[in-house]
């Protein structure tokens, strides 16, 4: 943002601050009251808008819980979908039905997955299933301050750390970063693998964490890309993707990230971007196809990321995208020697007897 700008929004910006610590202090008050479930619960968030990386968090911990016998199950808005209320996802469910990063997690492990803008509302119905979940993992849930969360976790996007941050609009927080205090573990995202350990501590002192609090750095790391028509054919990363030259479309928050890692591979790499979850049209991808035909030589692909092939999904653009030469470049995050410790915190915490444990009755 240009810095005359950021001046001139400076005191916008202290107004919605004002606004919402105000709207804080009644809930820490009191005045507003919170709802506590006897399920355990996971909030995944973050202070700011925009990618922070969330939805590959919330894949982490769903992939745990179900490798450890659990029965998860996540709730969200459903962002940029076109129904309301509760829905409960289904094998037939699309992105306008119930919002991409849902699809996705549906899509990838066939779990319960709802979308509710009132997350109480969401819990309850969750719960009233013939066979509820055991654990329910919120995803951007921070400030929706009507649910109280068993474990409540932040995402901080370690180029944009909330500590450096400012209120919207000349910054991107949601509210003041001394709002952190109210998590239980702070997640670095996407933090640069050459990141040294003298950078780690200093970021550790910023953050200033809490007794009760635990901050962990977590990394991208891609797969390999795969035809949306045929999720077998594959591209090794490493091996082949040198000899191609790639034509990136994507409709996320950053993906800075991801052009970053392909250029490092690819022979070349041209991106265009689309604003956070674009609803493409035909005409968005008769648009891309002829950029990509308009590229003289052979040894081409077009490449998206899982997000996009779920709103590539809807049936208004299916029978389009299905013929194009689209690969998807799959993510997931790591965290490296501290996965352990951080996979040990989540089992410990779901483990709990929430009746007989006081913090998390």
């Amino acid at each position: 943002m240009n810095h005359w700008l950021k001046i001139v929004l400076l005191p916008f910006a202290c107004l919605y601050g004002f606004i919402t610590s105000i709207r804080n202090l009644l809930y820490d008050w009191h005045f507003f009251k919170q709802k506590k479930f006897d399920v355990h619960t996971i909030g995944v968030g973050n202070l700011s808008v925009g990618g922070a990386g969330k939805t590959p968090l919330v894949e982490f911990i769903v992939k745990l819980l179900l490798k450890e016998g659990f029965r998860p199950a996540t709730l969200s808005r459903g962002y940029k979908r076109k129904t309301s209320g509760f829905v409960l996802a289904s094998v037939n469910s699309t992105a306008e039905d119930i919002g991409d990063e849902p699809l996705l997690y549906k899509y990838k492990y066939n779990i319960d997955v709802a979308v509710d803008a009132r997350r109480v509302n969401g819990v309850k119905k969750l719960l009233a299933l013939d066979k509820p979940p055991g654990v329910i993992v919120l995803d951007d849930v921070f400030q929706h301050r009507a649910i109280k969360c068993g474990l409540n976790i932040v995402v901080s996007d370690y180029h944009n750390l909330f500590f450096n941050d400012t209120m919207l609009p000349a910054g991107t927080l949601r509210e003041f970063a001394t709002g952190i205090t109210r998590a239980d573990v702070i997640i670095v995202s996407k933090t640069p693998e050459r990141t040294s350990a003298v950078d780690i501590r200093n970021i550790i002192k910023d953050i200033k964490p809490k007794a009760h609090q635990k901050v962990y750095f977590s990394y991208l790391q891609y797969g390999e890309l795969f035809s949306i028509s045929n999720s077998a054919d594959k591209i090794d990363t490493l091996k082949d993707l040198f000899r191609f030259r790639l034509i990136a479309f994507t409709g996320i928050a950053n993906a800075a990230p991801m052009i970053n890692y392909l250029k490092e591979y690819a022979a070349e790499v041209k991106h265009l971007p689309f604003s956070d979850h674009q609803e493409y049209t035909p005409k968005h991808l008769q648009d891309i196809e002829a950029y990509y035909h308009s590229i003289e030589g052979g040894n081409k692909l077009m490449v998206t990321t899982e997000k996009d092939l779920m709103r590539l999904k809807n049936t208004s653009v299916w029978h389009i995208a299905e013929r194009m030469n689209i690969f998807v470049l799959p993510v997931e995050v790591t965290f490296k020697d501290k996965e352990e410790e951080f996979n040990n915190l989540i089992l410990k915490y779901v483990r709990t007897n929430r009746i007989h444990h006081e913090k998390y009755s």
